[in-house]
């Protein structure tokens, strides 16, 4: 398993990322991104898992269920 870390400038990049990043692999985008009307809901349809960077605890939480499903998975 590997992580890739894009640093994309604009909500609207994330959704060129998807075409450009190879297959099985699935982003982590901020929870914000959920409400922004027809990107949320695309995203949200894509399978991006969404953390709350407002809230450490729930993120890291996030964060550790994927790695522990990667690992258990031995998913890319």
């Amino acid at each position: 398993p590997y992580v890739i870390v894009c640093n994309h400038q604009a909500s609207l990049d994330l959704l060129g990322m998807v075409e450009v990043i190879p297959e099985r692999c699935v982003p982590i985008a901020k929870k914000e991104l959920l409400y922004m009307g027809t990107v949320g809901w695309a995203c949200w349809l894509s399978g991006i898992i969404f953390i709350d960077r407002h809230r450490r605890e729930a993120a890291i939480d996030v964060l550790s269920q994927t790695a522990r499903t990667m690992w258990r998975e031995n998913v890319r």
